[in-house]
């Protein structure tokens, strides 16, 4: 497990310094080699960083929206898709997931849906 600040986030969209060991993270992160963590914060920091070049012209706006677009790709925004569960809910179930430990909840659609798929989540009613 590592944790990352949005320099590293940064380097692995915009090309630059260091930008290929960037990029090979985020790779072993998407093949499951590796669990990258982050702050909360993390997406709104690699956004600043992201309008500040384009303000620098480093990259144009329109680079910069697709740029934010692939990193939240890595966000559980795709498994709040997938199954229909909101975001908040995924966000709860990526935390369990990094930390490898229980995630226990009271929600019984999201029992329903991801329990089968995600062992750690509890009904708060099972314990």
């Amino acid at each position: 497990m590592k944790v990352i600040d949005a320099s590293v986030g940064f380097k692995a969209l915009v090309t630059e310094a260091d930008s290929a060991k960037a990029i090979q993270l985020v790779e072993d992160y998407r093949n499951g080699v590796t669990e990258l963590i982050a702050p909360d914060f993390y997406p709104v920091e690699v956004a600043h960083s992201l309008t500040r070049a384009e303000r620098q012209g480093r990259i144009t706006p329109a680079e910069g929206a697709k740029l934010l677009t692939t990193l939240l790709q890595d966000l559980p925004h795709a498994l709040s898709s997938q199954v229909k569960i909101g975001v908040y809910d995924c966000l709860y179930v990526a935390l369990a997931e990094q930390q490898g430990c229980d995630f226990v909840t009271a929600g019984d659609r999201l029992i329903r849906t991801l329990q089968g798929k995600y062992a750690f989540i509890l009904a708060l009613a099972s314990i």
